[in-house]
């Protein structure tokens, strides 16, 4: 939920040494690391169980911790920010055309640039902090974040439309300085990758209760809509697969910056743990 410009920054101290470890969502490490993009693709995760097999799998993160060293930096593990839904001031959005023409604040990073200008919307870079002032002032007429996050930001207030596309997960490597890693010990380098795996299982379970139980109000996410006159529109299987067809020219564009070799793994990886 930062501002690209604070993750940008912290990510420029890793490297140089300044800062010791910081956890960077994908959306901006991709430009340092462009092979953290995959993650990024829309839709390419079909539901969350499948997502977290994914990413849990040892070989997939081997694979895609192999390009950081080159980079200046050591990633140990992750954390997230949940699957990212899509809200909005106008009307429901059930497939790929409803979104046509809405201006949307986006993450000013490529990947997600390249979607919602495929869809069709004008995407804005407008910092987190800025949102809710931007819908409420009509700046903006959609943006897309967890729903959860909307609703504790209060953007809910302000977009009664809150469809679930699931279309990202935000992953958030934990890097830590080359030069600070090879310090420690082997010994202390193990501690810290279990504690990044710890992080990542205590992230997720937290999530899940937070769905079940908003601070304060102590109701789930879908009470806190019915009861605030906020509108959620589930995809089904077939419309999900109509917005992941619309995706197509996005997946080739990075197909061909990532290559085929990499790109074929983690959809290879993706469908062997299918769930």
């Amino acid at each position: 939920m930062g501002q690209l410009g604070g993750e940008r920054s912290m990510a420029e101290q890793v490297q140089s040494g300044t800062l010791q470890i910081a956890a960077i969502t994908t959306a901006v490490l991709q430009n340092f690391v462009p092979q953290t993009a995959i993650l990024d693709m829309p839709f390419i995760f079909p539901n969350r169980k499948t997502a977290y097999a994914t990413l849990d799998d040892p070989e997939v993160q081997k694979k895609i911790f192999s390009y950081f060293p080159k980079k200046g930096f050591i990633a140990i593990g992750w954390t997230e920010n949940e699957f990212r839904d899509f809200t909005n001031n106008k009307r429901p959005v059930r497939k790929p055309s409803d979104i046509k023409g809405l201006k949307v604040r986006v993450m000013n990073s490529p990947v997600y640039l390249d979607t919602f200008k495929q869809l069709g919307a004008s995407p804005v870079g407008i910092p987190f902090p800025e949102i809710y002032n931007a819908l409420q002032t009509g700046v903006i007429d959609a943006q897309e974040n967890p729903l959860l996050t909307s609703i504790l930001m209060k953007f809910t207030e302000v977009t009664k439309f809150a469809t679930l596309t699931h279309h990202c997960l935000t992953e958030c490597p934990i890097i830590v300085s080359p030069d600070y890693w090879e310090s420690l010990s082997p010994e202390d380098q193990q501690i810290f990758r279990e504690a990044a795996k710890v992080a990542i299982d205590t992230n997720r379970k937290e999530n899940a209760e937070l769905h079940k139980k908003l601070p304060k109000s102590g109701i789930s996410v879908a009470e806190y809509c019915k009861k605030n006159g906020v509108e959620v529109i589930e995809l089904t299987p077939e419309e999900r697969k109509d917005f992941q067809k619309a995706m197509a020219p996005v997946w080739n564009k990075y197909r061909k910056k990532l290559g085929d070799e990499f790109f074929d793994f983690m959809l290879t990886k993706i469908k062997e743990h299918q769930q």
